[in-house]
Order: structure tokens, then C-alpha cells, then sequence
């Protein structure tokens, strides 16, 4: 909240200043209140070209559009000094009332601006130089844009969605990288190789922190993507390192030391790092947060025993039982209430136990409005026992720790670790929050002689030093989350989801754009 109360003030006090100076320039001082018809008139003023003002609206690109022509805006004061750009640039907050009050500034117009000698190189290298600084800024600590590359969040974000993740609403975080490349994530383009350098590393730190909250939709570094093999395209996202290490145990009947081993001496396979930072951005929502225990049971999620209600637009899979010589075409579908769209993935309709039973990925609004015709009938599939579920039991230990194999549709319960709670190191214990202990939190675990020793000393009991949230999509059966790698810690937090300003399938979808993130 303290976030948002210091972002509001700057935003005032930024169009308070401007307000002052349209004054000063000879324009109506609540223009400067409106969003782009601000800059328009910054750009009728200084008789730029009107190309210029059109140019802000292309995504990215706009943004270094937007500080030339603010950079702009000062010359016509006639400060064509680099502080007075930084200020501009940086601190517009405090610079633009500055402006605005000092009577030492007054606009003085073109003229100025046409007499001033400067290269138009000199000019664009400053504007670029700005606008790179303050959009790596605004990037970091404010928002960003984001794109929904998979279908795990359907129908709430569908693929090819663009959103604005805000950096506020749970405080913004210093870069555990900040010697990095602008605009890149973690590849630098046509080279490929590292995009940051890791020779200063910062501790993790979050300005103004607020904890995520139940049914955000969160945008967060993938946990298990620190460490990847060959880097392939999705490699990180669908077979992780650490599903080859267990896979290898399995196949193998060896430890996972012994099967780490394996995997880092083996030549066809280059080990890649990533630090918090630059792991691979996923999205999700939050359905448990720190100090909840989850469960699902029958596909429902219920926290600390009390059953959550159903997102109407979430997805999952239902048995659809059809007369025989029924087709399960686009238009058939349709007739019976079930949007399936022309090109969708061919998982959204798939034969199940013979040639008239089909899996149909419906949302719960769907099946809630269905009224099938006489010979049709509709029920809820529930996966078969899963063991790549966190916290990666077999068959038999799980029934032992729980009563009941768990599956995606059936799981838990589990405790969502809260900061400064505490755990009794049991087996089971170990098997579930070892990894928080050990990876998230930076402690070396070992078990000597069936006794526990973190950072050399035995322990009992274990006190967590972050909040933990678990993450899951909305298309219930087609999601990679939280069921099947586990916690994600607060570090690990971008940003939450809160608006689609843009949306393409084929075309603009227009319905979508400046959509509010529920």
C-alpha cells in the first residue's frame, strides 16, 4: 500500500508541474491531466511534426518517442544542459514543479530551439541515452509488458494476450543481476549467449513489499528453471533438469546424488545456471498463499478444509457420453453448448474410453449453462495417480503419508510455508520443504546418520525465513504448475497481472483489449 501511496504522489506532483509549465507555454493547464492528448499538445507547441505523436502508440518503441519529445519539451524552456534532461528523464516528479514555479524558467518557444547548435546525432544519442535509462527503469520498479505464450491460463488469458504486469503491487524488486543488458531477459539476440553478467550479484530486496494475495494472477520467475540442460526451446519449462535426475534414479535404481552425477558428466549435456532474476517468466494464479495447507480433492481446491468457488472461466475436462454416429466437430460441439474454436489444440476434444465417450476442456461456466439433449450426458474427469506430482512420492510412500495416491485432481494436504513459521524435521517433512530449506533459503543441508544438520549443526526443527504461494492455472488439465514442482517463493515474485491491453488471434480481439485481470 505504501507503494502505491509514494507511486500516486509522484504521478500528482509529475502532472502538477506539467500543468504549470502548459501555462507557462501558453496552453490550457488541464491538458496536461489527459494521457497522450498531453503530449499532443507538447508536440502542437513545438510544431513537430504530427507523425511524432502517433509514433508514442507503437508498443516499446513509443516509450523512448514519449522522453524525446519531453526532452524536447525542456528545450523549448531553453535547458539544453544534461541535467536538465536527466531531471526531465528521472525525476520528473520534482523537476517538472521546479519548472513550473521557478521565475527563473520561462518558455521561450521555437526560436530558441532553432538557434541552439547541436548535432542531430548529439540529439538522438541524449534521447536514446534517456530513454533506455528510464525504460529500463520503469521496466524494473513500475510495469512490464508480458505475453501469454501457452494455453494454462484459458479461458481467464488466452494465448497471444498482452498484459501490463504491475511492479508495485507487491513492491519492486532490485535486480539480483544489475550489470544486464536492456531489454533482454536472459539470451542476448543472435548471438546467444548470457545477457547479464554475474560478477556483482545483490542479495534479494523489495521496496515497499506487500504479500500476494489468494486469486492474483501473478507473474513469477520459474523456480525449478534455475538450473537447465542444452537451454532448448521449453526444455526448462517441460522436462527440467530435475525431472532428468529423477528419471534417471527411477530408470537407474540409484540415489539423486548419484543421479546428478550422471547427468553433469554427461557430454551431450551443457549445465546452465540462472540466477532468480533471469529464470524464465511464468504465470499463474495464487489459489494458496504463505500459511495456508491446500488440498484438492474431486478437482476441487479447498484451503485449509474449506472448498474454494469454482472461476467461471476456468477450463478443465469432462466426460462427454454420445449417441453412437455422433461427430465431435466444431459446429456439432457448438449445437450442444461446448466452444471448441476453429484451430484450437487438439487436446480441447480428445477420444477417451471408446469410439462415443470424448475429453471436451470446457470452462465451469459452460458446463454449468449445458442442457444436452436426450442420449447425451456430461460428468467431471478426474486424473488417474500421478508420481510426477510434488513432492514426488511413489505409489506406496504416498498412501502412507496420506491414505490415497495423489493425482492433479486429487492432492495433499500441504502446507504452504509462512515466514517464521516452524516444522519438525520429519522424513515426511524432509521430503516436502527440503528444497525451500536447502535452494530458497540458502542453507546446506545433510543427513548423517539419519540425523538432520543444517549449515553443520543437527536440527529438530526448521524456522522459514520467506513466504512461500502456490500456483496454479485456470485450465485445470493442460497447466505445468505448482502440483508438479512445488512452491514459489516470495524472491521469486515479479509482478501481478493486471491488465490486457492488446490481444491477437488472426486479428485484433477486440472484446479483450483494456481488459481488467480478474
Amino acid at each position: 500500500m505504501l507503494g502505491w501511496i509514494i507511486f500516486a504522489a509522484c504521478t500528482v506532483l509529475w502532472h502538477y508541474g506539467l500543468s504549470g509549465m502548459f501555462k507557462k507555454a501558453g496552453i490550457d493547464s488541464w491538458k496536461a491531466w489527459i494521457p497522450f492528448y498531453n503530449t499532443w499538445c507538447m508536440n502542437q507547441v513545438m510544431q513537430q511534426k504530427k507523425i511524432w505523436f502517433f509514433f508514442q502508440l507503437i508498443p516499446i518503441a513509443g516509450q523512448f518517442v514519449t522522453i524525446w519529445l519531453t526532452i524536447k519539451f525542456v528545450e523549448h524552456f531553453g535547458r539544453f544542459e544534461f541535467w536538465h534532461h536527466a531531471m526531465a528523464v528521472l525525476f520528473p516528479f520534482i523537476y517538472f514543479p521546479y519548472m513550473a514555479h521557478s521565475k527563473n524558467e520561462r518558455f521561450v518557444g521555437v526560436s530558441i530551439v532553432k538557434d541552439y547548435r547541436k548535432s542531430s546525432i548529439r540529439e538522438w544519442v541524449d534521447a536514446a541515452f534517456f530513454a533506455i535509462v528510464a525504460a529500463t527503469l520503469i521496466r524494473s520498479f513500475v510495469f512490464e509488458a508480458y505475453t501469454i505464450p501457452t494455453p494454462s491460463m484459458e479461458k481467464s488469458l488466452l494465448v497471444s494476450d498482452f498484459l501490463f504486469v504491475s511492479k508495485f503491487s507487491y513492491g519492486p524488486r532490485l535486480p539480483n543481476t544489475p550489470l544486464a543488458m536492456p531489454f533482454v531477459h536472459h539470451t542476448m539476440p543472435v548471438t546467444g549467449g548470457k545477457s547479464y553478467l554475474d560478477w556483482i550479484t545483490l542479495p534479494y530486496t523489495r521496496w515497499f513489499a506487500s504479500p500476494v494475495k489468494r486469486n492474483d494472477v501473478v507473474v513469477f520467475n520459474f523456480p525449478v528453471n534455475d538450473t537447465l540442460i542444452n537451454d532448448e526451446i521449453n526444455f526448462g519449462s517441460r522436462i527440467t533438469y530435475y525431472q532428468e535426475v529423477r528419471r534417471l534414479a527411477q530408470q537407474k535404481k540409484i540415489s539423486y546424488d548419484e543421479a546428478r552425477e550422471l547427468v553433469w558428466q554427461n557430454e551431450d549435456y551443457e549445465i546452465i545456471i540462472r540466477p532468480v532474476d533471469k529464470r524464465e517468466n511464468f504465470i499463474k494464479r495464487c489459489v494458496a498463499i504463505a500459511g495456508d495447507t491446500i488440498s484438492i480433492k474431486n478437482g476441487v481446491v479447498h484451503i485449509d478444509s474449506k472448498p474454494q468457488v469454482f472461476l467461471p472461466d476456468a477450463e478443465r475436462f469432462y466426460i462427454l457420453s454420445t449417441p453412437e454416429g455422433f461427430l465431435p466437430d466444431s459446429e456439432s460441439l457448438r449445437e450442444l453448448g461446448i466452444q471448441i474454436h476453429d484451430g484450437e489444440e487438439i487436446g480441447d476434444v480428445q477420444l477417451y474410453d471408446n469410439k462415443q465417450q470424448f475429453l471436451v476442456n470446457i470452462t465451469n461456466a459452460q458446463y454449468k449453462q449445458m442442457k444436452l439433449p436426450a442420449g447425451f450426458s456430461i460428468s467431471p474427469f478426474y486424473q488417474s495417480p500421478q508420481s510426477d506430482l510434488f513432492p514426488y512420492y511413489d505409489t506406496a510412500a504416498c498412501i502412507s503419508a496420506t491414505g490415497y495416491a495423489w493425482s492433479a485432481d486429487q492432492f495433499g494436504p500441504l502446507y504452504v510455508p509462512a515466514k517464521g513459521s516452524t516444522i519438525p524435521l520429519t522424513p515426511d517433512n524432509i521430503l516436502r520443504y527440503r528444497r525451500c530449506i536447502e535452494v530458497y533459503e540458502g542453507n546446506r543441508f545433510e543427513l548423517k546418520n539419519g540425523v538432520v544438520m543444517i549449515n553443520g549443526s543437527p536440527a529438530t526443527h526448521y524456522t522459514f525465513t520467506m513466504n512461500y504461494y502456490w500456483m496454479m492455472g485456470d485450465n485445470r488439465h493442460n497447466s505445468l504448475d505448482s502440483r508438479y514442482w512445488g512452491f514459489v517463493p516470495e524472491d521469486h515474485i515479479v509482478g501481478e497481472a493486471s491488465m490486457i491491453w492488446f490481444s491477437w488471434d488472426n486479428g485484433p480481439r477486440w472484446n479483450r483489449f483494456f481488459k481488467i485481470i480478474r
